[in-house]
C-alpha cells in the first residue's frame, strides 16, 4: 500500500493573505483525514511565511493520524521539533528568496549539520526523512548520516516539458528508490507532483509514501478538499494496482 502525505501550507497562505483567523489549517487537516489522507505534512519556515508555530502545536495535538514536520537544518527547529514532537520530520533546504522548495539537501556538503540535526530530532523520538534530488550520490550520503528514510525531489520531473525529458527524470527517480531500498532506507517521494503525472512515480513498488500539496489544495478550490483528497488517492493506488503496464 502506498500512503497520502497531504501538505496544507496553502491553506495557511490564503489565511495569512488578509491576514484572518480563516481558513484554519487544522480544520484544513481534519477535511483531508474525510478524504483519506495517511498523514498531513507541514513546512515552518524560518519567515513563517504560511505555518506557524501555532498551528503545528495545534494540528500536533489535534490529529488522529501522523503529522510530517517539514524543517530546516537549525537549532531553532530542532528545539522546535524537540518540544512539538511529530511523528516524522523531513528535513528540507530553505532559501527566503525561494517561492518553494528549488532542489534537495546537500546531504555532503553539509554532512556536519545534517547528522547532528539527526541525532537531536531522533532523541525525540521523531523518524527522519531527508528531501534529495534523484540522486544516487544523495541516497549514499543520506545512508551515511543515518536517515530512516529519503524523500525523492519530483520537481524536475513533474517541470519536465518533453517526453525525453519526462522519461530521463523519471529514470533517475526509480534509480534513486531502487538504491535506497537496497540499502534499507524507506522511500518517499513528493513535489510539484499532480493529478497528471502521479501515475509513474505512484507505480513505483519502493515507494511507500507520497506528499503532496499544491494540486489537491488548488483542486480543492473547486471540489472541495476531502473529495480532492479522496482523487488523488484514487490516482494513486490505480496507479499502484496497474504497476507493471506501460504507463
Amino acid at each position: 500500500m502506498i500512503r497520502l502525505g497531504v501538505n496544507i501550507d496553502h491553506v495557511a497562505t490564503v489565511r495569512n493573505a488578509r491576514g484572518e483567523a480563516f481558513p484554519e489549517p487544522l480544520a484544513a487537516a481534519h477535511a483531508a483525514i474525510l478524504g483519506g489522507a495517511d498523514q498531513i505534512t507541514v513546512h515552518l519556515r524560518e519567515d513563517r511565511r504560511h505555518i506557524r508555530d501555532a498551528d503545528v502545536e495545534l494540528i500536533a495535538s489535534g490529529l488522529a493520524i501522523d503529522l510530517n514536520l517539514e524543517m530546516a537544518c537549525t537549532e531553532e527547529m530542532v528545539a522546535k521539533a524537540t518540544a512539538i514532537k511529530p511523528q516524522h520530520v523531513c528535513l528540507v533546504p530553505e532559501r527566503r528568496e525561494e517561492i518553494t522548495t528549488e532542489g534537495g539537501l546537500d546531504v555532503a556538503g553539509n554532512r556536519d549539520a545534517v547528522a547532528s540535526t539527526i541525532q537531536g530530532v531522533k532523541a525525540a523520538g521523531c523518524s527522519v526523512s531527508l528531501f534529495i534530488d534523484p540522486d544516487e550520490a544523495a541516497v549514499l550520503a543520506a545512508n551515511d548520516v543515518g536517515a530512516d528514510a529519503i524523500e525523492i525531489h519530483t520537481g524536475r520531473y513533474a517541470s519536465a516539458k518533453s517526453p525525453a525529458a519526462i522519461v530521463r527524470e523519471f529514470l533517475a527517480i526509480r534509480q534513486a528508490a531502487t538504491t535506497a531500498k537496497q540499502l534499507g532506507i524507506r522511500v518517499h517521494a513528493g513535489h510539484g507532483l499532480d493529478y497528471r503525472n502521479v501515475w509513474r512515480v505512484a507505480a513505483l513498488p519502493e515507494i511507500e509514501e507520497l506528499n503532496i500539496g499544491f494540486a489537491i489544495i488548488s483542486r480543492a478550490l473547486f471540489t472541495g478538499l476531502s473529495a480532492a483528497v479522496r482523487q488523488m488517492r484514487d490516482e494513486m493506488l490505480r496507479a499502484r494496482e496497474m504497476a507493471g503496464q506501460d504507463l
